[in-house]
């Protein structure tokens, strides 16, 4: 009696640290980087995008476990029925077999169609879509994992970070899903530039030791192209922190400036206004009717759109 008074009291303290589950950036960095594939994959396979990142921030921990990062396996998926590379690690038993990518979007493939063509999983695919609760449960019933929290650890995600809103999507940014697809956290230290969108454009900040030569070949654009839409020359040096626009900027700033001229401080340029606003320089002289040899004074307003 005593024994199972013990077993219950820890199974009690289990829950409840688990519902204490809090926000954290690493799970929303997840989210960002790679919620178009989930997306890509749902409008092609109508597995929930909820369902696919949550299962993928809890199967690799965010990216960064053992099989993320050695063989681009984000969602713990065995070897049966597998012909293709394979890792071995401990987990349910010693020593188990488990499927190596190339990269992160064959992971995903592979787990869209892994549900897909499972007859142990096809009752799922008569939920709707926005159904993520009878998704989760319906993943547990099936064996897809043997932790016994594993439906309401994947609930609480999808509602902490409010992944449910994926599951209406109809489209997905096209690019954003082409440059995380192709990560490879082995032979690229773990992490690919966050990519952000302002204005229009695509951009990404820099990082100590960076040149237009790595960052294209991470984002997969000529460093040349990269060099002429930043108005720089292709081999200077970056320094960390500074914004690269991986497309043309554009003539003008977002509409949001349009009655709001940009106030020079100390340490600024027209160079760097261009970048801050995603617009081209030539456009800032040409707006302000300003000399390429005009001398900035702190206190100026520039117009930008």
């Amino acid at each position: 009696m005593r024994q199972l008074s013990t077993i219950f009291m820890l199974l009690c303290c289990y829950l409840s640290s688990w519902g204490q589950m809090k926000w954290n950036q690493t799970y929303q960095n997840y989210f960002d980087q790679y919620k178009d594939i989930a997306i890509q994959e749902m409008l092609k396979w109508k597995i929930p995008a909820s369902i696919t990142l949550a299962q993928g921030v809890f199967e690799s921990g965010a990216g960064r476990s053992t099989l993320a990062v050695s063989a681009n396996n984000h969602f713990g998926i065995k070897c049966h029925d597998w012909t293709g590379k394979r890792t071995y690690k401990d987990d349910d038993e010693q020593g188990e077999c488990f499927r190596v990518y190339d990269n992160v979007l064959q992971s995903y493939e592979d787990h869209s169609r892994f549900l897909a063509e499972k007859p142990r999983y096809r009752s799922l695919f008569s939920l709707k879509i926005t159904d993520y609760q009878g998704w989760a449960r319906g993943l547990k019933a099936a064996g897809y994992a043997t932790n016994p929290l594993y439906a309401d650890k994947l609930i609480q995600i999808i509602e902490l970070y409010q992944l449910y809103k994926y599951d209406q999507a109809t489209s997905y940014d096209k690019f954003m899903a082409h440059h995380n697809s192709t990560d490879k956290p082995a032979q690229m230290g773990g992490t690919l530039h966050r990519i952000y969108i302002y204005n229009g454009n695509y951009y990404l900040r820099a990082r100590q030791g960076d040149t237009f030569k790595s960052i294209g070949k991470e984002v997969g654009i000529s460093y040349r192209k990269l060099a002429r839409y930043n108005e720089r020359n292709k081999k200077d040096l970056l320094q960390e922190g500074e914004v690269v626009y991986l497309k043309k900027k554009r003539s003008k700033a977002d509409k949001s400036f349009k009655n709001r001229p940009h106030i020079v401080k100390a340490g600024e340029s027209l160079y760097s206004i261009s970048q801050m606003y995603g617009v081209r320089l030539k456009s800032i002289y040409k707006k302000n009717n300003l000399s390429p040899d005009y001398q900035l004074k702190v206190g100026d307003r520039i117009r930008v759109y």
